[in-house]
């Protein structure tokens, strides 16, 4: 007794040092208002003519975060903001000595902003310093928008896809707004409309935001911020935000209505040939309950329109993970998200989406229909989704999904809550899997945090004694260090089917310690950042089955010039004789190798840039050549193009091989909204070739037509050459039956 009484003064101790310091750490130097209209904007990118934005309170004190943290941003920015009975509205001025050398890296919705001359903000509407939105744009006037979880603590803004739990920033969150842009003599300006439908918010009349901006000059490559961030966070990060004042929102009202219609041809060749047609349609629905909660509703669900799969390599033993791509399980995705994440993405992950509706080898799976159920509930986050998929030949079962997902979030960035999950295998020999998970975490202060969760699996056949997971982490992130110390433990039976898990039965141990340091004159060197990283992998016997330390340097330069040096330590304990490649087996021993690691970057914002990530050393006892360039050119603002290449040669014992992944991807855009994307791909490992070529013309929110092509040629003759090809065109359209 007195044991657990101890135990919950200290927790007590934590928590109340948590919100002292969460408190201390506000930043009430950076406050604006918003105005409500006089008259309406007109929304076409011409601020300085508009007289609607007359009188209205600016924001315009920038600061550097690049090159020169601290300093006054070298070229005036003016915010204004303003609120009419349905649309939140924002205007910006970005003043340039040199409106000549402005840059548009890309047209593309969604496309990453630190490339190009852009401006965005963020909104924390509940000002709860734990969700948020992004908007923004560049001069092209491009449409960027994005959820924010988990405080945007370790965001990137370079992401485009989920790579696994806790990345807090989901860009594939589209909704419907406006913007317009204008280049002139004095820069760029642009003006927002977004609809109070668009967002979550309380329900009381007169409320503050938090709201911070920024602008990027490329350039330049300079980084500003109108409250300033430090280096180590991205501009998401909401508890470094100012404050909206007088925000008078209107009750919420949300109800949409977005069918579609689809016709395709499906042309194979090979062992048993096929040539068919089909026309299907279906319907997505969203709708607001309240003030803080959404159901979106789907039936027939396709998503023809997405871009296909990256190709891998697979050079271990271990599971690959494919990012999910597809917009209606994007949404609100950082809510579902428990498990451990990673920069190669997760070991675990307790709801992974790509179970719904995608067959094991990347089959498509008939969806049904289902719902999700979102928002905010009496103060809980609350996420329910139930799914059902069709039965398909050799491929699967019919089966149900469900989810249920509650979150607490208290002040500085800390929250509790759990998650549970159910599959139900419908066919003759079906069965139930279902998991059970917790997870929470603690701030401390303003830069150290304490994150957890505990799991088990229920499957028929496996000991639930033996089939749990847990990990725990702490670490903290300054300025100039950042460190952090992990332990993770998976039992020989854990299983979740609705998940994700790389492997299993193991003990891990990580640690990192990460330094930056930004001299004053050094040869053009704007920053770099010496680091080590250690992820060790027990069998729970205690065999280490992987073990690597990662010790390098980054050298960062103000031209944008950047390269990587490092050497990796690398052990791996083979269990089992495996195949690596056709013909070579990697027999069961115990491997100690060292790879010598330079990874080199030139300015992104340039017509033309280059990078490569380059390895050679060891390799299972043998040698590995890894090469990975990648080339990216830019025509103007409406031609971009990358292409890249992963080339590994190896020699073992057993035998040598060469693997090369080939990768190309070509965008031409008419406007924002109108562009076509190719995506080619060759893989010399199974000797197989794709295209996916898809004409899209967005009208908003995801919706509009789309042409796709896709084609693949397999020319191994493994049983027999296969050629497969499908052209499909969808049409779908956005009814706002409250509009």
């Amino acid at each position: 007794m007195k044991k657990a009484r101890k135990n919950w003064i200290i927790v007590s101790f934590l928590l109340i040092v948590s919100q002292i310091s969460y408190v201390l750490a506000q930043n009430p130097d950076y406050v604006t208002s918003a105005k409500k209209v006089d008259i309406e904007p007109s929304i076409d990118g011409d601020v300085l003519n508009d007289p609607a934005w007359e009188g209205v309170p600016t924001a315009e004190k920038f600061t550097q975060k690049a090159p020169d943290e601290g300093k006054p941003s070298t070229e005036k920015t003016v915010v204004k903001v303003m609120y009419s009975e349905n649309f939140f509205y924002l205007s910006v001025v970005c003043y340039d000595t040199k409106s000549d050398g402005i840059i548009i890296a890309d047209k593309r919705r969604d496309s990453p902003l630190l490339n190009s001359d852009s401006f965005m903000f963020l909104l924390d509407t509940f000002k709860d310093y734990q969700n948020g939105y992004v908007f923004g744009t560049n001069a092209a006037g491009i449409e960027y928008d994005a959820q924010i979880t988990g405080g945007g603590e370790q965001s990137s803004l370079m992401a485009r896809f989920s790579v696994g739990s806790g990345g807090g920033y989901n860009v594939n969150w589209d909704a419907a707004w406006q913007v317009n842009t204008k280049i002139g003599d004095f820069g760029w300006s642009a003006e927002f409309a977004i609809p109070f439908k668009t967002l979550r918010y309380k329900e009381d009349g007169d409320q503050n935001w938090g709201i911070n901006f920024q602008r990027i000059i490329a350039r330049k490559q300079e980084e500003t911020q109108w409250a300033p961030i430090p280096r180590q966070f991205s501009m998401t990060r909401l508890v470094s935000a100012g404050t909206l004042q007088n925000m008078v929102a209107p009750p919420p009202r949300n109800l949409k209505f977005m069918p579609y219609t689809l016709g395709q041809q499906n042309n194979n060749k090979g062992e048993e040939s096929s040539n068919a047609s089909a026309v299907d349609f279906g319907v997505d629905a969203k709708l607001g309950i309240g003030s803080g909660m959404t159901l979106d509703l789907t039936y027939n669900t396709d998503f023809a329109q997405v871009e296909a799969d990256e190709q891998q390599i697979n050079l271990n033993r271990f599971s690959l993970f494919f990012p999910e791509k597809r917009a209606f399980f994007l949404e609100n995705a950082g809510l579902f998200s428990v498990g451990e994440g990673g920069f190669r993405g997760p070991d675990i992950e307790m709801f992974f989406s790509r179970r719904i509706g995608i067959g094991s080898d990347g089959e498509q799976v008939p969806i049904l229909g289902g719902g999700r159920l979102t928002g905010t509930f009496s103060g809980m986050k609350v996420g329910a989704l139930s799914m059902r998929t069709n039965a398909v030949e050799n491929v699967t079962d019919e089966n149900h999904y469900s989810v249920l997902r509650l979150k607490k979030e208290l002040p500085n960035r800390t929250y509790f809550g759990g998650i549970a999950t159910d599959l139900n295998h419908l066919g003759e020999n079906g069965y139930a899997n279902r998991s059970y998970a917790v997870d929470g975490q603690l701030g401390i202060g303003e830069l150290s945090q304490i994150v957890g969760f505990a799991a088990v699996t229920e499957t028929p056949g496996l000991a639930v004694d033996k089939a749990y997971a847990y990990r725990l982490q702490a670490g903290r992130n300054t300025k100039q260090v950042t460190t952090s110390l992990a332990y993770t433990e998976v039992g020989p039976h854990f299983n979740p089917e609705m998940g994700f898990l790389k492997r299993d039965n193991y003990r891990k141990w990580t640690g990192r310690i990460f330094t930056r340091f930004r001299p004053e004159d050094l040869f053009g060197l704007l920053e770099y950042r010496p680091h080590v990283q250690y992820d060790g992998y027990w069998k729970l016997d205690g065999f280490q089955e992987s073990g690597r330390w990662h010790i390098d340097t980054h050298w960062e330069f103000r031209s944008g010039f950047e390269i990587h040096t490092g050497l990796n330590l690398v052990k791996e304990g083979v269990l089992d004789d495996f195949e690596i490649a056709s013909g070579v087996i990697v027999p069961a021993s115990t491997y100690d190798d060292k790879e010598l690691q330079i990874m080199i970057m030139t300015n992104r914002s340039k017509a033309i840039s280059f990078s490569s990530m380059n390895r050679i050393g060891g390799f299972f006892g043998g040698k590995r050549i890894n090469v990975g360039p990648r080339v990216q050119i830019r025509l103007g603002d409406k031609f971009t193009s990358q292409f890249s290449s992963q080339y590994n040669k190896v020699n073992l014992s057993s035998g040598d091989f060469i693997t090369n992944l080939i990768r190309a991807r070509l965008t031409y855009s008419f406007s924002p909204k109108i562009y076509i994307q190719s995506l080619l791909q060759y893989n010399n490992q199974s000797d197989e070739w794709s295209m996916n070529w898809r004409f899209i013309w967005q009208q908003s929110a995801a919706t509009g037509l789309y042409l796709v092509y896709n084609e693949t040629q397999d020319y191994d003759g493994i049983p027999i050459q296969n050629q497969s090809k499908s052209i499909i065109i969808k049409y779908s359209y956005l009814f706002d039956a409250l509009k």
